[in-house]
């Protein structure tokens, strides 16, 4: 048996499943691809998740598009991440030419174009669908990891979550947690402090910092109403495909930790909705996070464990979840450990760095008698990729590289009047892009703290017109006829009127009553002169 019919068989072999599946290439060997060797993914084991690796303009983007078209056909929903803004010409269908029509007689797939059906969604000012949660929906434990708090802070968290629970107040919005720490720390002290314990002022002026670095990040855009269902990205077209749901995010790739909140809470949200589904034919949902090192370089250790936790528990829920980034590395081992599909494209070695991250990488594949991965990984060609998935049996299939078909939709972006079409027929902008302001936690002790301002207030002012009223009177008549009478000038001054307009204006009142009265000032000093001058002659 010669080397290809050798490979041809173990790609066969190792391809081949019971149930659904759908295919991603032809396999190569010695740069060519072998006829007949298909490379095939189960539809069973998506949801054991994925990871889409390689250097810029390796194809990482089209392979994620052909993953969410063929998902689509399946009848599988998706939801993407996209970031670069490249992904809307999903929508529509490609066209072919002579480069597509070659490939595709190599690999032994016909190309067929199609579109496939769009939803566009929002994080900030992007068109689409606004996607919002509110602060109680994260809880305390997730909105504490989030601002990446210390065990004393997230414990006045907790509290400040039981006590809205008490008193029946609404966590919407960044607005109300931060009304309701103030609230604490302020008015609220004495009640808080005999239901809950005292609360530090230094940690609670930590934990308004950290609300504050997470608001110039825009991230009070995501929090509010309408809360976004996450059932309504597991819908349907009338045709049986699969939803692909769009999350436009170009304008927050400066902005990771609204990104990576966003993610965190979106999978939270899908894990304690979504029922146990156990082994299913196929997932109910597929996420795919492009520019996956986002979220992890700017998450704290504490944040890295829930998300490995989530990724890791998820799977029962249906869900796969696919990772898309330049270098494996930049993923977590914790969570590149959960990842049983690997689609690995070119790796460019120009440092002595870049080579040894290419060896890691290629430590993460199956060994192969047919490829030396270590070199090829460097070799690869644009649309061209290591490949291993887990089959039915939870198996890692054996390394193949790959050439992969060309996507069926388009491979550029939508125009804008394109966009306004789809958005415009869009039956999820009606319904969560109307703007919703309910009162909640922050209008509720704001009032609460302004009527306690102004009792407090009314009630000084009756102590000081009862201080005023109840004045200490003499019966002794003695006293009364051997006290001296105040003159004009002592009740002048010692008029509570005069005190209140000030020293200055009181000495020029006293000044001009003087003169008037003739007891003093340049007048009377004129006067008394004249007369002792007329006396002498």
């Amino acid at each position: 048996m010669s080397k290809q019919e050798q490979f041809l068989q173990h790609i066969t072999e190792g391809y081949t499943f019971k149930g659904p599946s759908l295919d991603l290439g032809g396999a190569m060997l010695d740069g060519e691809c072998v006829p007949g060797a298909i490379v095939k993914v189960p539809l069973k084991t998506i949801n054991r998740h994925g990871l889409i690796a390689g250097a810029t303009g390796g194809g990482k983007t089209k392979t994620l598009q052909i993953l969410a078209e063929q998902f689509s056909l399946q009848g599988i929903p998706s939801l993407l991440m996209d970031i670069k803004g490249d992904l809307s010409g999903i929508a529509m269908p490609g066209a072919s030419n002579a480069k597509i029509v070659e490939r595709h007689s190599k690999i032994g797939i016909p190309f067929t174009a199609a579109g496939s059906p769009v939803e566009f969604l929002s994080l900030s000012d992007e068109q689409g669908a606004r996607l919002r949660a509110t602060v109680t929906e994260f809880g305390p434990v997730l909105f504490s990891r989030i601002l990446g708090l210390n065990d004393t802070q997230s414990s006045i968290i907790s509290v400040v979550f039981k006590y809205c629970d008490d008193k029946d107040l609404p966590l919407l919005d960044l607005q109300d947690m931060r009304k309701v720490l103030q609230y604490i720390t302020s008015d609220g002290k004495t009640e808080i402090e005999a239901a809950y314990g005292r609360v530090s002022l230094d940690s609670v002026g930590t934990i308004l910092r950290k609300i504050v670095e997470l608001e110039q990040q825009r991230a009070d855009m995501f929090f509010g109403e309408l809360s976004f269902e996450v059932n309504d990205l597991c819908r349907t077209d009338a045709q049986g495909r699969g939803m692909i749901s769009i999350v436009r995010l170009t304008d927050i790739q400066d902005r990771p930790k609204l990104f990576s909140t966003f993610m965190l809470q979106m999978l939270a949200e899908i894990y304690a909705t979504f029922p146990e589904t156990g082994d299913v034919e196929k997932p109910k949902l597929a996420i795919f996070i492009d520019e996956a090192h986002l979220v992890f370089s700017e998450a704290s250790k504490t944040l890295l464990n829930q998300i490995e936790a989530i990724v890791r528990l998820i799977r029962s829920k249906g869900v796969g979840v696919f990772f898309v980034t330049q270098n494996p590395t930049d993923i977590p081992e914790s969570v590149l450990g959960q990842l049983g599909m690997k689609v690995q494209h070119a790796l460019r070695a120009f440092t002595a760095k870049d080579r040894k991250a290419i060896k890691l990488a290629a430590e993460n594949y199956p060994i192969s008698n047919f490829y030396n991965v270590g070199d090829t990984i460097t070799q690869l060609g644009i649309g061209e990729a290591f490949v291993t998935v887990l089959n039915e049996k939870g198996i890692p299939t054996p390394l193949a590289h790959v050439m992969l078909r060309a996507p069926q939709s388009r491979m550029d972006v939508l125009t804008d009047e394109e966009i306004n079409g789809i958005i415009n027929r869009s039956e999820l902008v009606r319904k969560y892009n109307q703007v919703v302001d309910r009162k909640s936690a922050h209008e509720i002790l704001t009032a609460k703290m302004e009527e306690a301002h102004e009792a407090a207030r009314q009630e000084e002012l009756r102590k000081q017109q009862e201080k005023v009223m109840v004045q200490p009177r003499t019966t002794s008549t003695t006293s009364r006829s051997t006290r001296a009478p105040k003159s004009t000038i002592e009740q002048i001054i010692g008029s509570p009127t005069t005190r209140q307009i000030g020293n200055t204006i009181a000495r020029e009142l006293t000044r001009g009553l003087l003169g008037v009265l003739g007891m003093g000032g340049t007048t009377t000093r004129r006067r008394t002169t004249t007369t002792t001058t007329r006396r002498k002659k």
